[in-house]
């Protein structure tokens, strides 16, 4: 799509954003971004020009949260990596916190969800303009995974994050920090017998030439903000900040369609594969994880946390 060409002739003066993001042109996300160009071009009459830019062609993901912070890009995706600047943020992705995509609508949307977004925006000066979900992140091991005794052992992979380490420990696992780059040849020669990802990353990493199973714990639900930078969006017309927050919203219902089409797909492609699905006991996993869970967190958001799980 040439952006360039979305104004009509004679349209007001222009002004041109950038979003930068990190997924590639297939992304769900990159799609949900000329989604929201589209729309705020639309909305505007050509006066806003929102020019997408994926692949980390603006920089990783903290340095686009620190262009925003300058003023040098407009928007990015971006989620529980604020909390380094926004304590609150670690509740984007909490294991168990989050019980199924109605929970999560339920909790971004209401008084919750308001109170997060309004402790990122304060602390980072990041708007949440919408939300997008995403999959959740799954087990794969060469043996079936159904209740927590089954963990028994087992050396899992986990990204670098302290929380993720103290909840497979608590669960019987011996997970181990290691780059996403290292998964595939640790699980090819054993160092590790197992790893957990959403299924979109487990089918990009042909995790299913080293492993058999994928086994359904969803332990954790999370979600992620299209943000833009609340300076800049304040000092647009009032017309035009509302024109944008209503193409974000298009964007979020945009996007979920295209999700949950891609997680389906997904599934269907790494069983033709011949990976075997997995109906784990999710209450026995979060009944075991929840104490290492409220220990780890910092004790100004536990109150948050809370407030989530009474979220009906």
């Amino acid at each position: 799509m040439a952006f360039g060409m979305l104004g009509p002739v004679g349209a007001e003066a222009k002004t041109t954003l950038k979003f930068g993001h990190l997924g590639n042109e297939d992304n769900v996300w990159h799609k949900a971004s000329l989604k929201f160009a589209e729309e705020a071009a639309k909305r505007t009459n050509g006066e806003i020009e929102v020019k997408v830019f994926p692949n980390e062609q603006l920089g990783k993901e903290t340095d686009l949260i620190k262009g925003i912070q300058l003023g040098t890009v407009d928007f990015t995706i971006t989620g529980e990596s604020l909390q380094n600047w926004a304590p609150a943020a670690a509740l984007l992705a909490v294991p168990y916190a989050i019980r199924d995509f109605d929970h999560l609508d339920k909790v971004v949307n209401g008084p919750v969800g308001e109170k997060i977004a309004q402790a990122i925006e304060e602390k980072t000066q990041l708007k949440p303009l919408a939300y997008f979900a995403r999959g959740p992140r799954e087990l794969t091991s060469n043996r079936p995974i159904k209740t927590p005794a089954d963990l028994d052992g087992l050396k899992l992979r986990v990204p670098n994050v302290p929380l993720f380490v103290k909840v497979w420990e608590a669960l019987g696992a011996k997970p181990t920090p290691m780059a996403f780059s290292e998964v595939f040849t640790s699980l090819q020669n054993h160092t590790i017998d197992a790893q957990e990802n959403p299924l979109a990353l487990i089918k990009s990493g042909s995790f299913n030439e080293v492993q058999k199973y994928v086994n359904q714990t969803d332990h954790v639900l999370s979600w992620i903000y299209l943000v833009g930078g609340s300076k800049k969006l304040a000092r647009l017309p009032e017309a035009q900040q509302k024109a944008i927050m209503e193409a974000a919203k298009a964007a979020q219902a945009y996007e979920r369609g295209l999700f949950l089409q891609d997680e389906e797909q997904i599934a269907a492609d790494l069983k033709a594969k011949g990976m075997e699905f997995v109906a784990s006991d999710k209450a026995a996993f979060a009944a075991k994880a929840q104490q290492a869970v409220v220990s780890s967190l910092p004790a100004e958001i536990k109150p948050l946390y809370d407030e989530i799980l009474t979220v009906k």
